[in-house]
């Protein structure tokens, strides 16, 4: 796509309040990052779009908010806890790990020592806990022995009271590495609930966690993000009609909502060799990111595979009757998944501008509408007039209470509050001036163009 380097949106998301390195003032945590006002609006609005172009605007569609914390079989059933890894090396040298299908040749990317590789071993990517009164651990203890159901730490003092604490392994579990296994395990409540009819999907958003070898690329890969997922449920002989159908929804929303250049998507038909066990076929939407071409999101077809898991391991019969008839089967499942942050990243990449107004440099976010975190910023043309500050604190309540991601900017000269609303994307400034006071017209300027015309107050958001 344009030129765009990802320095430059790291650094506006920082400087304007978007995005912050997690637990910075203590010196940062790999992998995590925090959102500040303008990015926690920027992220709502995405997730807001989502929900209301696949959940809201369809009669089939349900939601849920399944818990973090599972029962441990779910990982185990699922797969997860034998087959969710990644390959890892430490680099003799500096005791650097990373994922070795990452590395480009033989050199360590941190001390620059050729070949100082270990032999790759598969990483388990679940952060591990435990629930319950027995998890606590003595700090800089060693394990002293395992059995099937508990394991005993020894402490270094081993000299003093209390030197072994013993926690049972069966109050271990794992904080979720998808959303799409709560869908799964409330299939047959939602069933049971409402009974809708073949085809229908439950939606689903919230956190999730992967404890990643080598995080990298701001937040295109972190060990903590959200996701976006629906399990669509379908009669077996109409999955292909139907995975056609979500590929057009899913360019859709892609273009129409988030305002994504349909030149930067490319549809990538995933081969058997790549896709994930359970899946039949898989597409991968990529987005041409500043760090190059690289998955925005997948779409995969899992047959029954979830659904049969579940009535084997857990006795629960997962079979779908269609209605006035004794035709039973478990339904298969279409799967479109969505990564909350690398679509906020395409966002802010594809929104990026440059230009030069008045022979100065301008930055600016041609972010959509529906998109902005603040849809109108409202100012006195001079803040040490009472007159136009009373008049402007009034144009700004009336917007603030419509569409509450309103700004009131009376901060420097006006030239100063359109570049930095320029900066964070806001559609267009109102600006309250003398004329106002005679006859209820506002300057609104545009973003984009820069172009400023007059309107009457009440005309405002037509």
């Amino acid at each position: 796509m344009s030129e765009v380097k990802l320095e430059d949106i790291v650094s506006l998301a920082k400087r304007r309040g978007f995005i912050y390195q997690g637990s910075e003032v203590y010196g940062g945590l790999s992998g995590t990052w925090d959102y500040g006002p303008l990015g926690v609006s920027l992220k709502r609005n995405i997730m807001n779009a989502w929900w209301k172009s696949f959940v809201d605007s369809r009669d089939e569609m349900y939601g849920v908010d399944a818990a973090i914390l599972m029962n441990p079989n779910v990982w185990k059933a699922s797969g997860h806890v034998d087959t969710f890894t990644d390959p890892l090396v430490e680099c003799s040298n500096c005791k650097g790990r990373f994922r070795a299908d990452h590395l480009e040749g033989s050199k360590c990317p941190t001390c620059g020592k050729e070949n100082t590789f270990s032999e790759p071993r598969q990483f388990n990517m679940m952060f591990e806990t435990f629930i319950g009164p027995n998890s606590k651990v003595v700090q800089g203890g060693s394990i002293e022995e395992t059995s099937a159901t508990t394991t005993t730490i020894r402490s270094r003092s081993d000299d003093k009271l209390g030197s072994y604490v013993s926690y049972n392994t069966s109050d271990q579990v794992y904080l979720r590495p998808e959303t799409a296994q709560g869908i799964f395990t409330n299939y047959k409540n939602v069933l049971d609930s409402f009974y809708p009819d073949l085809p229908f999907g439950i939606a689903q958003m919230g956190k999730a966690f992967r404890n990643e070898i080598s995080p990298r690329d701001f937040i295109f890969r972190s060990r903590e993000f959200e996701q976006m997922e629906i399990e669509y449920f379908v009669h077996p002989d109409q999955w292909e009609q139907m995975f056609e159908g979500w590929i057009k929804g899913i360019r859709m929303f892609l273009t129409q909502e988030l305002g994504l250049p349909s030149e930067s998507i490319h549809e990538l038909e995933v081969p058997e060799s790549d896709r994930a066990h359970y899946s039949k076929r898989t597409v991968d939407f990529e987005f041409d990111f500043p760090i190059g071409r690289e998955e925005l999101l997948g779409l995969a077809y899992r047959t029954d595979f979830d659904l049969k898991n579940i009535q084997d391991n857990a006795g629960k019969n997962m079979e779908y009757t269609i209605k006035g008839t004794n035709d039973k089967f478990i339904p298969h499942v279409i799967e479109p998944s969505f990564g909350v942050e690398r679509l906020l990243m395409a966002v802010l990449s594809s929104a990026y501008r440059v230009d030069e107004q008045n022979g100065e440099k301008r930055i600016y976010l041609a972010l959509s509408e529906n998109l902005a975190p603040v849809k109108y910023a409202v100012s006195p043309l001079l803040k040490n007039k009472p007159e136009l500050v009373a008049k402007a604190r009034e144009v700004y309540d009336t917007l603030k209470k419509k569409h509450g991601n309103v700004m009131w900017d009376d901060n420097g000269n006006i030239g100063k509050r359109y570049r930095r609303q320029d900066e964070i994307g806001t559609p267009y400034c109102v600006v309250i001036d003398f004329d106002t006071l005679e006859d209820d017209t506002v300057t609104i300027r545009d973003r984009d163009t820069t172009e400023q015309r007059r309107t009457k107050i009440i005309e405002i958001d037509k």
